[in-house]
């Protein structure tokens, strides 16, 4: 009851909402990119800003590569790499939003100015002001930081009321419910208890930077029904760290 009363506080309350999508789950068998999930995505985040509500984007690369499958690779290296597999993936998201009449801006962290726009805050936050969906991509643009943190990072620079972290799974548990039947899913959970509890669903390092700035964050599942739009309007759903 506690869960659903604060998610429905926060959800009456925002109007600004970093959404945290990881690359695995827009992938599909055989396929790095599922456009199906894709458009299913697209269609939610429409119909937030349909809402009145200024949606920030950040996706994952790991569909597409991510930095330790590179064994023996120097670090930096196989990171950047994970930066461009983002951008990948972020001009899909892009160019699906715009197909469904959404204007949307693609911002990277590492220069590429002939197809996308360099992160400037300013610029981003009038973006949201008219309306537009500002997808984050590259990461924080430096080798050893997660789009985790990213989303966190951007989520602080924003001034975001929420971070809405979609994945694979329904929540967050206090062991991976795929391997262990008996895990336990927290309805919500304070930063500390995250951190001292070593849970893995979101980096670490994130989660502190969104304890210092009071940024709630809510994981849930990206493949259920109109899951996006149901955590937004304050359904209870997933799991709340705040």
């Amino acid at each position: 009851m506690t869960s659903f009363l604060l998610i429905k506080e926060i959800s009456m309350s925002y109007k600004r909402v970093v959404l945290k999508i990881s690359g695995e789950a827009l992938s599909g068998q055989g396929t790095n990119i599922d456009f199906d999930t894709v458009k299913r995505v697209a269609s939610q985040v429409a119909e937030l800003v349909k809402m009145g509500i200024e949606v920030c984007v950040i996706i994952g690369g790991g569909n597409i590569w991510r930095g330790r499958q590179g064994r023996d690779m120097n670090r930096v290296t196989a990171d950047h790499m994970g930066m461009l597999a983002t951008v990948i993936n972020s001009l899909a998201f892009q160019d699906t939003l715009e197909s469904l009449g959404i204007q949307a801006r693609l911002q990277t962290a590492i220069d590429m100015r002939q197809i996308a726009e360099p992160f400037i805050r300013r610029k981003a936050v009038r973006h949201l002001e008219k309306g537009r969906v500002v997808i984050f991509a590259c990461g924080t643009g430096n080798p050893f930081f997660t789009t985790d943190m990213a989303a966190a990072l951007r989520a602080a620079e924003m001034e975001a009321d929420l971070i809405l972290l979609a994945k694979n799974v329904d929540g967050i548990y206090d062991s991976d419910p795929k391997t262990n039947p008996d895990a336990k899913k927290y309805d919500n959970i304070s930063y500390m208890d995250f951190i001292s509890e070593g849970l893995q669903a979101m980096d670490t390092t994130a989660v502190t930077l969104c304890m210092e700035n009071n940024i709630p964050i809510l994981a849930f599942a990206l493949n259920e029904e109109n899951s996006i739009v149901r955590a937004v309007n304050g359904e209870k759903l997933g799991t709340l760290i705040s």
